[in-house]
């Protein structure tokens, strides 16, 4: 049986509850991962980020168009809606910049013990509908990370 041990991250980006959005978004994009796991001081799993959780604070600014048809007054107007959409959406990402993820953060964390199979994991990543799960220990600690990826991968090394 190939455990979650086996198949597990054991180096972890992992951020805090007061690390920006901007912080923990740059370190996202530059490990080219799209979540990770938030930890207190002591390294206990508190919370968890997806990229999903930082898109949800950016809203979605869209003028309505009528393309179709457009009057000659929609023409005229189209590039002041335009600039209008784009100067809501610099705000937003403006007012991102200054938030903790610890406000945004997954507070109800799906983890897994490393020595669940990793079948066990891939169950509940499936039936949770989540991408990635913290590995801990003893009081929640985290000790590793198993992702889709890593169980695809574990699956290619019995073959």
């Amino acid at each position: 049986m190939i455990t979650v041990e086996d198949a597990m991250q054991k180096e972890v980006v992992k951020f805090k509850d007061v690390d920006t959005i901007t912080y923990v978004s740059s370190i996202l994009r530059g490990k080219k991962i799209s979540g990770a796991p938030i930890v207190d001081e002591d390294n206990n799993v508190i919370g968890i980020v997806s990229e999903g959780d930082i898109m949800r604070l950016l809203e979605v600014h869209s003028p309505n168009l009528n393309l179709l048809l457009p009057a000659p007054f929609d023409l005229i107007e189209l590039p002041v809606r335009m600039r209008v959409g784009l100067d809501e959406i610099a705000e937003d990402i403006g007012k991102a910049a200054s938030i903790m993820v610890g406000e945004i953060m997954t507070k109800e964390v799906v983890t897994i013990k490393k020595d669940a199979s990793i079948s066990d994991a891939a169950a509940l990543m499936d039936s949770k509908k989540v991408n990635r799960l913290p590995v801990v220990g003893e009081n929640k600690k985290l000790i590793g990370i198993v992702t889709r990826g890593d169980i695809i991968g574990a699956l290619g090394k019995t073959g």
